[in-house]
C-alpha cells in the first residue's frame, strides 16, 4: 500500500513539476491582399492592410484595364485578362485607384 501512496505522491509532484510549453502567439489578424477585376468592378473595393502589404490585382474580365492610383504612385499598364499586377504599400495613407479604360471603376487602399 505504501508503495501506491509513494508512486501516487511521484506522479502528482511530476505533474505538477513540468512546465507547460508557452501558447503560440495569435497570428495578426489577415487583410485582403488580392483584389478580382470582374464584371468591371474591383471586388473588394476597399482593403484595409499593414504598412509593408503586397497587394495583388488579378483581372478577371476578358477585356484590359489598369489599376492606376489617383496620386501617381502606381500604375499597373494594361492589364490583359488573366494578367496580375502587385504593388507594395510602404507608408501609411489612403490610397484611391481607378481603371483608366473604364474611370467608373474606382477602389481603395487603406494603409495602417
Amino acid at each position: 500500500m505504501s508503495g501506491v501512496v509513494v508512486l501516487s505522491i511521484l506522479l502528482m509532484f511530476s505533474v505538477s513539476c513540468q512546465t507547460a510549453a508557452p501558447a503560440p502567439a495569435p497570428s495578426p489578424a489577415t487583410t485582403a491582399t488580392k483584389v478580382e477585376i470582374s464584371g468591371f468592378v474591383f471586388v473588394p473595393a476597399t482593403v484595409t492592410v499593414a504598412v509593408g502589404t503586397t497587394v495583388q490585382w488579378t483581372n478577371n474580365d476578358s477585356v484590359a484595364h489598369t489599376v492606376s492610383s489617383r496620386d501617381d504612385v502606381f500604375d499597373s499598364g494594361r492589364l490583359a485578362g488573366a494578367a496580375t499586377f502587385s504593388h507594395t504599400f510602404t507608408q501609411q495613407g489612403t490610397f484611391e485607384y481607378y481603371c483608366k479604360f473604364h474611370p467608373s471603376m474606382t477602389g481603395t487602399v487603406i494603409v495602417e
